[in-house]
């Protein structure tokens, strides 16, 4: 585990990275090998964690009337959240594949507990919402883990976390966080789904990275990389 990452490893991290989509179709219906489930959760439980809390738990989920109820949150919250917006995005937004809970292989709830290890946590008594971030840190980490076994992944965020919670048997202090699918898929796409339907467009590199202060661009000590960047990245 100790020591410099060859070219290979280097490379197969980074294929990783920019090969990972969130999957709502094409899951077929190979089941996951388990060993490979447990290497991927193994990865997940590795993740930085606040004051080393490791506030997460994951529920895997197999049975079908449960997933069937979580489908049914779906649905209605996904009615809910059209009215937000009008034609023709309204209709735009509908007529998006965006959850795989029924087709998948098996579906994960990631959940934060607060109360692990006491209430005084290194680290979360200036920003409480470093335990919830911990949390993602390990949803990343499974993703990643998932894509290099060669399995699909979907994050469904339209759901109500009440819903989850009864359906689940979550304590009242747990929050879910995620609710994923995973399972084989036919191919990941060359672009997420939503750039492909035009949905929102991949912001430049460029015009997310500021320089010692917000908003602030072209700062000369740090021209060379802003150079690079611009230049040597797509």
């Amino acid at each position: 585990m100790n020591g410099d990452f060859s070219p290979e490893e280097k490379d197969g991290f980074y294929k990783a990275v920019f090969s990972r989509r969130d999957v709502r179709s094409h899951f077929t219906s190979e089941p996951i090998d388990e060993k490979a489930l447990s290497r991927i959760l193994n990865a997940a439980h590795h993740a930085p964690s606040v004051g080393f809390s490791q506030p997460w738990n994951f529920i895997l989920i197999k049975d079908k009337e449960s997933r069937r109820k979580v489908k049914d949150s779906f649905d209605k919250e996904r009615i809910r959240s059209s009215n937000l917006i009008e034609d023709p995005k309204r209709s735009k937004y509908l007529s998006l594949r965006l959850e795989g809970i029924l087709d998948s292989a098996l579906n994960v709830c990631v959940t934060y507990d607060p109360s692990k290890f006491g209430p005084f946590v290194i680290g979360r008594s200036s920003i409480p919402e470093t335990g919830i971030y911990s949390v993602c840190c390990a949803i990343q980490n499974l993703w990643l883990a998932a894509r290099a076994e060669d399995i699909g992944v979907g994050w469904v965020s339209i759901l109500s976390n009440d819903d989850l919670k009864n359906i689940l048997d979550i304590p009242e202090h747990v929050i879910p966080v995620a609710y994923l699918c995973l399972g084989h898929v036919t191919g990941f796409a060359e672009k997420p789904d939503l750039e492909k339907a035009g949905w929102l467009d991949r912001l430049a590199l460029k015009d997310v990275v500021y320089y010692e202060k917000w908003n602030n661009v072209s700062d000369p000590n740090w021209k060379q990389i802003r150079e690079m960047i611009i230049s040597n990245l797509d």
